[in-house]
């Protein structure tokens, strides 16, 4: 039976761009778990949010600059949404968590259901925004290191271009992101290694120094030293957060 035509609420299109910031791009399908459990939340066919989902790739500048465009049909509404929520990702993770919390009446805080406290009221959101910048990172780069292109999921993590601690407004950016395995992730975070704003991976000398680093270790360090990482399907690395970054590693290796 064919889907009784019907427009999109604020909530359902808020979901959908939802899942085009944390499903990977090359991913997305009307096949896709995550379509399909939420098409069903949502009382739409896994076909058509998939097509909604795709309506927000002629919105995304990323996209555009690689030439893809997207799907053209997008509605008005999706428009006010991109514009609302492109740069306020604290609001869409918060917002768009919420709905689906409702949706499949889990145990996933939303915030009339806060108790008390502000000490937990900040935990639960920020739960809640730092595991939205997770998704949003590891599938703008395919779930695949930046940098050595290792694609296991269990070893690929979201690193902070600035730390989050050092930037609460670019805590849930995923333009402050980068897909790295766990030690290249501490490595960065340690200022051992930097990434220009020109995308130029650099170790520091001093680290490649170390006499207690085996050859292979050093080795390794070196192949990588001067490379470039790879680009992601969209929410490119900012240069200005690369840049604070790199001269607070020149800066800690002086």
């Amino acid at each position: 039976m064919a889907e009784q035509r019907r427009n999109w609420t604020r909530e359902e299109t808020i979901v959908a761009l939802n899942m085009f910031c944390t499903i990977p791009f090359n991913e997305c399908s009307k096949n896709h778990p995550l379509i399909r459990e939420v098409a069903a939340l949502i009382g739409r066919s896994p076909s058509a949010l998939n097509m909604k989902v795709g309506n927000f790739g002629r919105l995304d500048p990323t996209l555009a600059a690689r030439g893809i465009t997207g799907l053209t049909n997008g509605s008005a509404l999706d428009e006010v949404i991109w514009e609302e929520f492109y740069g306020d990702f604290d609001q869409l993770a918060l917002q768009s968590e919420q709905i689906l919390s409702k949706l499949r009446s889990s145990t996933v805080p939303v915030e009339q259901d806060f108790p008390i406290g502000e000490e937990y009221e900040y935990t639960a959101k920020q739960r809640i925004n730092q595991d939205f910048f997770r998704r949003m990172v590891l599938s703008s780069y395919n779930n695949k290191c930046c940098i050595t292109g290792i694609s296991n999921r269990k070893l690929i993590e979201a690193c902070h271009i600035v730390d989050w601690t050092a930037d609460k407004k670019n805590r849930t950016n995923p333009h402050n992101g980068l897909a790295l395995t766990p030690t290249l992730h501490q490595a960065y975070d340690s200022h051992l290694l930097a990434i220009t704003p020109d995308l130029q991976v650099v170790i520091s000398d001093s680290f490649l120094g170390d006499k207690n680093m085996t050859r292979n270790t050093r080795d390794f360090f070196k192949a990588i030293d001067g490379t470039t990482i790879a680009m992601p399907d969209r929410f490119a690395p900012s240069k200005e957060l690369l840049d604070i970054h790199y001269q607070s590693f020149v800066q800690s290796n002086i």
